[in-house]
């Protein structure tokens, strides 16, 4: 796979030098980079799942390792080795299902009269039974019919089965990898549209002249925020600057243009303020599989400050940043180090950061953390793009989404 290979090394260069900005453009680009190898891998007439699953695993190792503090890298992957396990599992369970429902029928074949015929379920819809157990089913789920033209008609000719038999096993080894494809393209459509799922729940939450405390920038909070405006909602939002990259001003800005009451404060002043805020909505990078978040930093002080003042907490986070992993995992890599730059100048420093100290290290020391983490304990409440989750029951929300197997790449 020459063209897929070379666009794998050029996903993995982007991810490794930090090209694409925010959690959704890197899990929507990583669906897509996945479905262009599913549909190019050659897979031999028997294991395709076996084979599907080490080709999504040997391009998942590759992107996670780019950048491993971009969880949604790794939770992409997993979620479609998820969707491969399970349409194998829903493809085999219906083709049991089939053999049997024919073999019945041949014990009933002389009491019946020629051309009385039986519709068996077929693969498609055990495969949308079996999805909507395991996860929330979509809108476009529950919109769709069971056509008629996917029953398969039976014939009462012994020969006739056989080949229908044949026939039955070399569609559905076909089948795998088309359904598997359209898995992954819901997929891509629920990460596109989570900002859009998690907004519609604003007013539920957002209250007449109510006050907002937000840090940093996050669409997700914006479209959130802007969402409750539309439906006639007056409230203020606080918005915390987010030193020393200063993302705040820029959320400040976007709500400004679309009209929301804003107002700017220190990260130094959130414990002052927190008295007069009625909820604290923020934005994750990623939600752990024991409930908790992380986010920008300084948002574990504004955790504190509204759990000591009893103001909820709440965190917005699409489906795609929900990680199946704990905190303390070896493979999770919590944070990185930015920059010194953003914090100091280095002319009007470099007299502290002189080498020439006979120890061989600078007296002064400079650590700039993106992230951090705040424990489940400090959440008061998740809205995700299924609806609003108690931290509590991140673990089972979670679970639908992963395969234990998948855990570990």
């Amino acid at each position: 796979m020459p063209d897929v290979q070379s666009t794998v090394l050029e996903f993995v260069n982007k991810l490794r030098k930090r090209k694409i900005e925010g959690s959704q453009a890197t899990a929507k680009c990583t669906a897509e980079l996945l479905r262009s190898v599913i549909s190019q891998q050659r897979v031999p007439h028997a294991n395709q799942a076996s084979a599907l699953i080490d080709a999504v695993k040997a391009v998942g190792e590759q992107l996670v390792a780019a950048n491993p503090v971009e969880l949604a890298v790794g939770n992409v992957v997993r979620r479609v080795l998820h969707i491969i396990r399970e349409e194998d599992l829903s493809l085999a369970t219906a083709a049991m299902a089939g053999l049997d429902l024919l073999d019945a029928s041949d014990d009933e074949e002389d009491g019946n009269s020629k051309g009385v015929g039986y519709s068996p379920m077929s693969a498609a819809v055990v495969a949308a039974a079996a999805r909507s157990t395991l996860r929330p089913p979509s809108l476009q789920t529950l919109l769709e019919g069971t056509p008629e033209s996917a029953a398969v008609p039976y014939t009462s000719s012994s020969g006739a089965d056989s080949e229908s038999k044949t026939a039955d096993k070399s569609s559905i080894t076909r089948k795998l990898k088309h359904d598997v494809i359209e898995g992954v393209n819901h997929l891509i459509l629920e990460i596109s549209g989570c900002h859009d799922q998690i907004a519609e729940q604003a007013i539920e939450h957002i209250h007449q002249n109510e006050v907002i405390l937000t840090l940093g920038s996050s669409r997700t909070v914006l479209e959130f925020l802007c969402a409750a405006k539309e439906k006639k909602r007056s409230f203020r939002v606080f918005v915390a600057e987010g030193a020393p990259r200063y993302q705040g001003h820029l959320l400040a800005k976007e709500l400004v243009a679309r009209g929301l009451q804003t107002t700017v404060i220190t990260d130094s002043a959130v414990f002052a303020m927190i008295s007069r805020v009625n909820m604290v909505i923020i934005g994750a990078h990623a939600v752990m599989a024991n409930g908790g978040v992380i986010g920008p930093v300084g948002v574990n002080m504004a955790a504190l400050a509204a759990k000591k003042h009893a103001v909820p907490f709440v965190v917005l986070a699409g489906s795609h940043k929900l990680c199946p992993l704990y905190p303390h995992n070896p493979e999770v890599l919590l944070n990185e180090l930015r920059s010194p730059s953003e914090l100091l100048d280095f002319g009007e420093f470099s007299d502290c950061l002189d080498f020439g100290t006979g120890s061989g290290s600078p007296l002064l020391q400079v650590v700039n953390p993106s992230f951090d983490y705040v424990p489940p304990n400090l959440v008061s409440l998740f809205i995700t793009d299924t609806g609003g989750h108690n931290p509590s029951y991140m673990y089972r929300l979670i679970a639908d989404y992963y395969s234990a197997d998948d855990l570990v790449m």
